[in-house]
């Protein structure tokens, strides 16, 4: 079940109808949003429901072992981390490991098939099983951690885990921020509910008229549809698609958090307009921001992050990117545009070029050098192999043609893509021109934009594509 289909405004009307009369207890609270947030997942597939039932049993007795006074409470926490990363693995990475093992095994001469054995279930991805494992996982870290107490109660656990909202494709919240907040009734006053409505409008406007409109303009190049080829031409392709996957999952998570607000819950901010950083350790603060923190808490720091030298620095910041990109996906196009991203961030760091230039004339030019150092690693992201990727990026680079006739034919995508940077620029200026913000406010121009997001998805919305993010 999808945010921008006909069946969740059916299922959020009915939950949200019956919430009042649920959540004055704790039982009924727990066991409401487990039981509606197993309906949400189990629409797309029910049978792997018992997925994330058997993973969260797990965690639940895992994290109920670790508060014992137990000596063995680092193999109750390996127990609980092999059961995620072992389903993870089986779903996600079955084929990649086994094509890869073909492959080592036909440079010494021996044919192995190891593709065709793998399970048929196994070749299925499980919708937002990427989210669910990492957000169990964070819950027995920190158990064992002394950061946080275990829940008793298997509805409080299960009601954080698949909480509907976030369940398929984020934010990962983590324990210590959602387990207290269902452990109250949390009412919400006309003020809380007036910013949910907002969260989810400008969600859907993102999703349904940014993202869905330039989804056609950008596949026809990635699959060769479209007879343009030029530079030009991709260099419009590549901007599109960053702000289509940018539009897309911030989307996602704008509308998941306006529902979560909408029950008197709140959920970090996961997407903080990351095309206007003046440097790439900017980017990874705003971009993804539940992730990139997940992955500096329970990756980057353990490694020693920066503490200990230089060296040390850029192994653990390699080694955390190369493993966000294989959170991304068994693919090495996923891999590449990760090590992309170790690369510019490594050179951040051992140039400091990005502050010689803040404090200098060439300042203007830090965003947009920013900006399409993500666009080149987007290339590798979305095609659909490194092939495919580098000859683009050659195309970007060798400027052969500046043919523009291609937007006659993708003008409404054009147009949108016009309007999602016009909409950027605005957030820039209000950065940059903090008077511009206190007008706004002094305007009360939300019901305007409000008005006009939801009018936009009626009239203009793109073709309902599925989120980006929804199988990962």
């Amino acid at each position: 079940m999808v945010f921008n289909s006909l069946e969740f405004l059916v299922f959020a009307i009915l939950f949200f109808a019956l919430w009042p009369l649920s959540r004055k207890k704790d039982t009924a609270r727990w066991s409401f949003i487990t039981v509606m947030s197993f309906v949400f997942y189990g629409w797309w597939d029910w049978r792997f429901l018992f997925l994330i039932v058997g993973s969260g049993l797990i965690d639940y007795a895992a994290g109920l072992l670790l508060m014992s006074k137990s000596k063995h409470k680092k193999l109750f926490l390996i127990m609980s981390l092999i059961g995620n990363l072992g389903s993870l693995s089986v779903f996600k990475y079955s084929v990649f490991f086994a094509s890869t093992l073909e492959d080592l095994f036909g440079v010494i001469g021996i044919n192995a098939d190891l593709v065709s054995n793998i399970p048929d279930f196994a070749l299925i991805l499980p919708v937002g099983i990427s989210f669910y494992t990492f957000q169990s996982m964070s819950y027995t870290i920190d158990i064992y951690r002394g950061r946080l107490e275990p829940t008793k109660n298997i509805l409080h656990f299960f009601s954080y885990l698949a909480m509907f909202p976030q369940l398929v494709a984020g934010p990962i919240v983590r324990a210590k921020d959602l387990i207290q907040q269902l452990a109250q009734d949390r009412r919400t006053n006309s003020l809380q509910r007036w910013n949910a409505i907002k969260l989810i409008a400008y969600g859907m406007f993102q999703k349904v008229v940014i993202a869905d409109n330039l989804s056609l303009f950008i596949d026809s190049a990635f699959e060769g549809k479209s007879p343009f080829d030029g530079s030009a031409y991709w260099w419009m392709v590549m901007i599109a698609f960053s702000f289509q996957i940018y539009c897309d999952f911030s989307g996602y998570s704008l509308i998941a958090r306006g529902l979560a607000k909408y029950m008197g819950y709140h959920f970090k901010m996961n997407f903080n307009h990351p095309y206007i950083s003046a440097s790439m350790r900017e980017f990874w603060t705003r971009w993804h921001i539940s992730l990139s923190t997940w992955f500096r808490d329970y990756v980057y720091i353990p490694l020693g992050g920066s503490r200990n030298g230089l060296l040390a620095g850029l192994f653990a910041l390699w080694a955390t990117m190369l493993l966000s990109g294989l959170w991304h996906g068994a693919n090495y196009t996923l891999i590449v545009w990760a090590a992309l991203h170790a690369a510019f961030s490594s050179i951040e760091r051992l140039t400091k070029w990005n502050k010689k230039w803040s404090k200098s004339n060439l300042k203007v030019l830090l965003i947009p050098i920013i900006f399409i150092q993500a666009l080149v690693a987007w290339v590798y992201f979305r095609s659909e192999d490194v092939s495919q990727a580098n000859l683009i990026v050659i195309k970007l680079f060798s400027f052969n043609s500046i043919d523009l006739s291609f937007i006659h034919k993708f003008e409404n995508a054009i147009t949108v893509l016009c309007i999602a940077i016009l909409i950027e620029s605005m957030i820039y200026m209000r950065k940059e021109q903090p008077q511009l913000s206190i007008w706004y406010k002094k305007s009360n121009l939300d019901i305007a934009f409000v008005s006009l997001s939801i009018i936009s998805c009626i009239l203009f919305r793109g073709e309902g594509a599925q989120f980006i993010y929804f199988q990962f």
